[in-house]
Protein backbone atom coordinates (compact mmCIF):
# COMPACT_ATOMS: atom_id res chain seq x y z
CA UNK A 1 0.00 0.00 0.00
CA UNK A 2 3.00 2.32 0.49
CA UNK A 3 3.60 2.64 -3.28
CA UNK A 4 -0.05 3.58 -3.75
CA UNK A 5 0.05 6.12 -0.92
CA UNK A 6 3.19 7.86 -2.21
CA UNK A 7 1.92 8.00 -5.78
CA UNK A 8 -1.54 9.12 -4.72
CA UNK A 9 -0.22 11.80 -2.39
CA UNK A 10 2.14 13.18 -5.03
CA UNK A 11 -0.40 13.32 -7.85
CA UNK A 12 -3.30 14.55 -5.78
CA UNK A 13 -1.22 17.06 -3.87
CA UNK A 14 -0.81 18.77 -7.23
CA UNK A 15 -4.58 18.71 -7.83
CA UNK A 16 -5.24 20.04 -4.32
CA UNK A 17 -2.58 22.73 -4.70
CA UNK A 18 -3.99 23.88 -8.07
CA UNK A 19 -7.48 24.03 -6.54
CA UNK A 20 -6.58 25.20 -3.03
CA UNK A 21 -9.76 27.27 -2.79
CA UNK A 22 -12.04 24.34 -3.56
CA UNK A 23 -12.81 22.74 -0.22
CA UNK A 24 -15.34 20.42 -1.86
CA UNK A 25 -12.77 19.07 -4.35
CA UNK A 26 -10.25 18.42 -1.56
CA UNK A 27 -12.94 16.64 0.47
CA UNK A 28 -13.85 14.48 -2.53
CA UNK A 29 -10.19 13.52 -3.06
CA UNK A 30 -9.95 12.50 0.59
CA UNK A 31 -13.19 10.50 0.27
CA UNK A 32 -11.86 8.64 -2.77
CA UNK A 33 -8.68 7.82 -0.84
CA UNK A 34 -10.72 6.48 2.09
CA UNK A 35 -12.97 4.46 -0.24
CA UNK A 36 -9.99 2.89 -2.01
CA UNK A 37 -8.22 2.11 1.26
CA UNK A 38 -11.29 0.29 2.60
CA UNK A 39 -12.04 -1.49 -0.68
CA UNK A 40 -11.50 -5.26 -0.71
CA UNK A 41 -11.33 -6.44 -4.32
CA UNK A 42 -11.67 -10.08 -3.29
CA UNK A 43 -15.04 -9.46 -1.63
CA UNK A 44 -16.66 -6.51 -3.40
CA UNK A 45 -17.06 -4.80 -6.72
CA UNK A 46 -15.67 -1.25 -6.85
CA UNK A 47 -19.02 -0.02 -8.24
CA UNK A 48 -20.62 -1.02 -4.94
CA UNK A 49 -18.71 1.69 -3.10
CA UNK A 50 -18.04 4.15 -5.95
CA UNK A 51 -20.86 4.71 -8.43
CA UNK A 52 -18.51 6.90 -10.48
CA UNK A 53 -16.10 4.03 -11.21
CA UNK A 54 -15.79 3.55 -14.96
CA UNK A 55 -13.90 0.44 -16.07
CA UNK A 56 -11.92 1.49 -19.14
CA UNK A 57 -9.87 -1.68 -19.60
CA UNK A 58 -10.39 -5.30 -18.54
CA UNK A 59 -6.98 -5.42 -16.84
CA UNK A 60 -8.46 -3.42 -13.95
CA UNK A 61 -8.11 0.20 -15.06
CA UNK A 62 -10.79 2.62 -13.87
CA UNK A 63 -11.54 6.30 -14.15
CA UNK A 64 -13.22 8.08 -11.25
CA UNK A 65 -14.95 11.46 -11.42
CA UNK A 66 -14.15 13.68 -8.48
CA UNK A 67 -16.46 16.58 -7.69
CA UNK A 68 -18.11 18.96 -10.10
CA UNK A 69 -14.76 19.91 -11.58
CA UNK A 70 -14.74 16.49 -13.26
CA UNK A 71 -11.27 15.79 -12.04
CA UNK A 72 -10.51 12.27 -13.20
CA UNK A 73 -8.20 9.65 -11.79
CA UNK A 74 -7.17 6.56 -13.74
CA UNK A 75 -6.18 3.78 -11.38
CA UNK A 76 -5.22 0.16 -11.73
CA UNK A 77 -6.19 -2.60 -9.32
CA UNK A 78 -3.70 -5.46 -9.35
CA UNK A 79 -4.47 -9.08 -8.45
CA UNK A 80 -3.68 -8.40 -4.77
CA UNK A 81 -6.05 -5.45 -4.61
CA UNK A 82 -3.26 -2.89 -4.56
CA UNK A 83 -3.99 0.39 -6.30
CA UNK A 84 -1.67 2.36 -8.55
CA UNK A 85 -2.54 5.87 -9.70
CA UNK A 86 -1.76 5.88 -13.40
CA UNK A 87 -3.05 9.32 -14.40
CA UNK A 88 -4.98 12.21 -12.89
CA UNK A 89 -6.16 15.48 -14.30
CA UNK A 90 -9.11 17.65 -15.20
CA UNK A 91 -11.89 16.59 -17.51
CA UNK A 92 -10.49 18.93 -20.18
CA UNK A 93 -7.10 17.20 -19.94
CA UNK A 94 -8.86 13.82 -20.12
CA UNK A 95 -10.72 14.81 -23.28
CA UNK A 96 -7.54 16.19 -24.84
CA UNK A 97 -5.47 13.07 -24.11
CA UNK A 98 -8.02 10.26 -24.20
CA UNK A 99 -10.69 11.71 -26.51
CA UNK A 100 -13.50 10.07 -24.44
CA UNK A 101 -12.55 6.85 -26.24
CA UNK A 102 -11.62 3.48 -24.75
CA UNK A 103 -9.50 2.59 -27.79
CA UNK A 104 -7.44 5.75 -27.26
CA UNK A 105 -7.15 4.91 -23.54
CA UNK A 106 -5.91 1.41 -24.43
CA UNK A 107 -3.32 2.85 -26.84
CA UNK A 108 -2.15 5.24 -24.11
CA UNK A 109 -1.88 2.38 -21.60
CA UNK A 110 0.21 0.34 -24.11
CA UNK A 111 2.45 3.28 -25.03
CA UNK A 112 3.15 3.94 -21.34
CA UNK A 113 3.90 0.29 -20.54
CA UNK A 114 0.86 -0.48 -18.39
CA UNK A 115 -0.44 -3.23 -20.68
CA UNK A 116 1.09 -5.36 -23.43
Amino acid sequence: MKEYEDCWQEKNFKIKKKNIGSKKLCEEIDKLIADLESFNSAKENINEIRSDADCVHNDGFYFFNINIHRTLVLIEFDDDGEVTIVWSGTHQEYESIFKNNKTTIEKWLRKNGYIE
